[in-house]
């Protein structure tokens, strides 16, 4: 892979369904100039025989940004890996963790955990249809799986294919008995097998995933491995994402504070409104943005109430930021993890 899409690597939000479209995904931009930034899942039927316009357009401010597909027939991802990098994709990530019920009818996501031999295919006819590079995010196991045994074969299955990055969620998935939900909670983490994983792998670049809800817990594990990828406390909690760049990346922040950076969205928010996008669509991506702010829970409600009104414009958004305390403080990025 490329050193330059590796040293953003470092730090990752995860690929989230329903959570980082191309709102947040711009939005985040703001918060971290250098963070690799995921897509939610897009299946390969989708892009193959979907409205692709639609599905995989983003804005260039989201650079660097990687495609996450779904999907198991190595011609059908080799396919749609083209198509994506055409539409000017950092990087095609192939689903190997989604514990969801449906993932699991179409053959892909954590099921594949079961068949590495067949992600070794399909990361090889990946590599092969595109120059971008081709990453893979996975569990450390699956049901039964003994996950030393497990995470081995796969890893070994998709290195031999040429992958160019490993991004492990350190829980196993139970395809069965548990939700997507309780997929994400319930399973043990088990950081330390990531970690002897990056040990036995000296030359494969390997993030860790899952439970990482500060940028200091990223900068600890980043001790052991290569990368980390946030997800749920990044966007719950996006205020974070302000350290990443100084803390992680050796630069600055943007921003020095969430006001500002939420100031520096309002013309693309504006450029949305005019192309037809509702103000609801990108502003419950912002909703936690502000923690420990006199006027937080009255800028949360304001959006609430008002964004989803189909006349909602962007004084919506500047009213309910004016009902921010501003401190003048700093970034909170020692505010309670």
């Amino acid at each position: 892979m490329s050193s330059c899409l590796s040293s953003h690597r470092r730090l990752s939000i995860a690929p989230m369904m329903d959570w980082t479209d191309r709102h947040c995904r711009v939005f985040h931009r703001l918060l971290t100039r250098r963070s690799l930034l995921y897509t939610e899942m897009i299946t390969t039927g989708a892009v193959l025989h979907g409205d692709r316009k639609r599905l995989l357009r983003f804005d260039q401010t989201e650079h660097p940004v990687a495609l996450q597909l779904g999907g198991s027939d190595p011609r059908e991802l080799a396919e749609s890996a083209r198509i994506a990098q055409d539409f000017g994709y950092d990087e095609i990530n192939l689903n190997v963790g989604c514990p969801s019920d449906r993932v699991q009818d179409g053959r892909f996501g954590a099921c594949l955990m079961a068949e590495p031999k067949l992600v070794g295919e399909c990361v090889a006819a990946m590599k092969q249809a595109v120059s971008v590079p081709v990453t893979v995010k996975c569990r450390i196991g699956i049901d039964d799986q003994d996950p030393e045994v497990a995470l081995d074969a796969l890893t070994l299955s998709v290195k031999a294919a040429g992958v160019d990055a490993l991004i492990v969620h350190a829980r196993k998935a139970w395809l069965q008995g548990l939700s997507p939900r309780e997929n994400r909670d319930i399973p043990p983490l088990d950081y330390e097998r990531v970690y002897r994983l990056k040990a036995a792998h000296p030359d494969l670049h390997i993030s860790i995933n899952g439970g990482i809800g500060s940028i200091e817990a990223a900068a600890d594990h980043l001790k052991h491995v290569d990368g980390v990828m946030m997800g749920r406390a990044a966007y719950q909690e996006p205020w974070r994402l302000l350290a990443a760049d100084a803390a992680l990346f050796g630069g600055e922040a943007t921003f020095a504070n969430p006001k500002q950076a939420l100031e520096a969205f309002f013309p693309y928010v504006e450029r949305e409104l005019a192309a037809g996008t509702r103000l609801h669509a990108m502003t419950r991506h912002v909703l936690g943005l502000f923690r420990s702010v006199p006027g937080a829970r009255a800028f949360r409600r304001h959006i609430a109430v008002h964004a989803v009104k189909p006349d909602a414009g962007i004084a919506v958004l500047r009213d309910a930021l004016a009902l921010v305390v501003d401190t003048g403080a700093a970034m909170p990025h020692t505010a309670a993890a």
